[in-house]
């Protein structure tokens, strides 16, 4: 077994040079193509709760006016379950890919 030494200041950083952005910051400010998903099918929406799209999971969110979650809705297959604040399905919107996405 091989045991390798690490000096303590190796992973410090600089003191005295400019401030690095963190990860959430160069994600902001990113030039990389951002993920696009049509949520036109998704027609249930909690009356007063703000929607917080996730295109890269095909996920609706849902926040109440305080925002406490207040549930979510997600595509799988071809069908769209809402879900609960617990995570309880109540309910599923069946539809056919030949269906036009509804106004």
């Amino acid at each position: 077994m091989m045991v390798m030494a690490v000096p303590s200041g190796a992973f410090a950083q600089d003191e005295g040079g400019e401030k690095k952005p963190s990860m959430h910051e160069m994600a902001r400010i990113s030039s990389l193509p951002k993920a696009h998903a049509d949520f036109s099918r998704f027609l249930y929406r909690p009356a007063g709760d703000k929607v917080i799209e996730q295109p890269d999971a095909n996920r609706l969110l849902f926040r109440n006016k305080q925002g406490e979650p207040d549930g979510y809705a997600e595509r799988r297959g071809n069908a769209i379950v809402y879900f609960d604040r617990h995570g309880k399905v109540t309910q599923v919107q069946p539809f056919n890919d030949d269906d036009p996405p509804s106004e």
